[in-house]
């Protein structure tokens, strides 16, 4: 764990306790060129000599007894020891960002905020309403819709302050286990049942409702998970289940093109924000929850344990549960 004694921070790993100096500025460094993936790059953003800057980080690399970053001609990589140093730094750092904003009279400073999110169209339409309650000179904002191991990922290190997800009865036990080992907290907003989203004009568009077999001319869409390509990791319900047809991709612009050029299907939350999706689209209930287990989603935010949101945070959290709990009250 990390700490600090009289303005110095300390790191204890593997009940191994060993005391060192650490600067704010030398985790502002670590932190930065872990995102550009250079330290030549860092130096420019930083405004320091990137000689000074590899003299810091291999001072740092003595200090810890670790070695943070490989160093390669196609530039830097985080070592397994760096990876999990760099999420302890981004919990300090953050909180003295939070620190800074609110005590700080360093109007230089940009404040950060990110939220990794699952595709969901929701969570974008209130990130903008988050982003509207502020200069947007003074904060540098990101909103990442990305793969879901990628969003547990983000929250950890601190990349993203909240990450948006969601559970059911297959995947809970494999998540839960994932964001208890990485310190993490799952909260609840919003149960939902399954639909099918598919472009209004698709031959099943018209019906109340769907049964599964109807939907086996037409080819399902899911999104990419990369190399954790696991069912567990699926973006979308009943993953587990034959499907004769399955189209990949990586962007939700893209999913709602093949929705319309080749009458695919996605199964979703039913909750759809138009003024981002457009409404040449629409989601129909599916049919037969007994011949669906775990269909049911259970839409949270996850957060790391025992750090405070920013106010940034706490707005957001509070713009989705509006949001939500008006398509509550309308339904």
């Amino acid at each position: 764990m990390a700490y600090d004694r009289g303005g110095t921070f300390f790191y204890e790993k593997n009940f191994l306790r060993k005391e060192f100096s650490m600067t704010l500025q030398q985790m502002h460094y670590v932190i930065t060129i872990s995102e550009t993936g250079s330290f030549n790059k860092a130096a420019e953003l930083l405004y320091v000599a990137q000689p000074s800057l590899t003299s810091a980080i291999q001072e740092l690399e003595r200090e810890t007894g670790i070695l943070i970053f490989h160093r390669s001609g196609r530039g830097v990589t985080l070592t397994n020891d760096g990876a999990e140093f760099l999420s302890y730094v981004r919990q300090i750092y953050h909180q003295y960002e939070i620190l800074q904003s609110k005590y700080g009279k360093n109007g230089n400073l940009k404040k950060k905020f990110g939220v990794s999110t699952q595709h969901y169209s929701f969570a974008v339409k209130t990130f903008v309403e988050m982003v509207k309650h502020f200069n947007t000179s003074d904060y540098e904002f990101a909103i990442r819709e990305t793969k879901t191991r990628d969003v547990i990922d983000d929250v950890n290190t601190m990349r993203s302050e909240i990450g948006i997800l969601y559970l059911n009865d297959f995947n809970r036990a494999v998540l839960t286990k994932l964001f208890h080992s990485n310190n993490l907290e799952f909260h609840k907003l919003i149960d939902c049942q399954p639909y099918v989203y598919l472009w209004r004009n698709h031959p099943l568009a018209s019906l109340p409702s769907i049964r599964f077999a109807q939907l086996a001319d037409y080819p399902c869409l899911s999104f990419e998970q990369g190399d954790n390509g696991s069912f567990y990791f699926a973006e979308e319900i009943l993953s587990t289940n034959e499907y004769s047809r399955i189209i990949k991709a990586c962007d939700r612009a893209t999913m709602l093109n093949l929705m319309i050029g080749l009458s695919g299907y996605t199964l979703c939350s039913g909750i759809i924000c138009e003024e981002l999706n457009g409404d040449e689209y629409v989601a129909i209930p599916l049919e037969g929850e007994s011949d669906n287990p775990g269909g049911a989603m259970e839409i949270g935010y996850l957060v790391k344990k025992n750090v405070i949101l920013s106010q940034m945070g706490e707005i957001y959290i509070r713009e989705i549960r509006n949001y939500l709990g008006n398509l509550v009250q309308k339904s």
